[in-house]
């Protein structure tokens, strides 16, 4: 099945440059599927997503279907077939 990821501006140097990511799963597939098959082509962005636990880094929303998978089931999130999975770290400053 495929999903969707969209890559703000701030990642994309990790992604070649690319801002939209088309990601073919096995069907069942959650948020933590499709962030190992992420990690495997693109492990520096790995790194800015996940610690070393595989758990997601606390200040990286995770939006799937425009719902914050925290509210939802965190990596556990079910995807569905274009599924679309936004990523946006948060900013902070004054």
């Amino acid at each position: 099945m495929k999903v969707v990821v969209l890559i703000p501006g701030q990642l994309r140097q990790l992604t070649g440059n690319e801002s939209r990511l088309e990601v073919d799963l096995a069907e069942p597939a959650t948020l933590a599927a499709l962030l190992d098959h992420l990690a495997a082509r693109y492990p520096t962005l790995d790194r800015r997503l996940r610690d070393e636990r595989s758990a997601l880094r606390r200040y990286v929303n995770f939006f799937v279907d425009g719902e914050e998978c925290r509210r939802l089931s965190g990596p556990d999130t079910g995807l569905t077939p274009d599924t679309e999975v936004h990523i946006l770290p948060s900013v902070a400053g004054g």
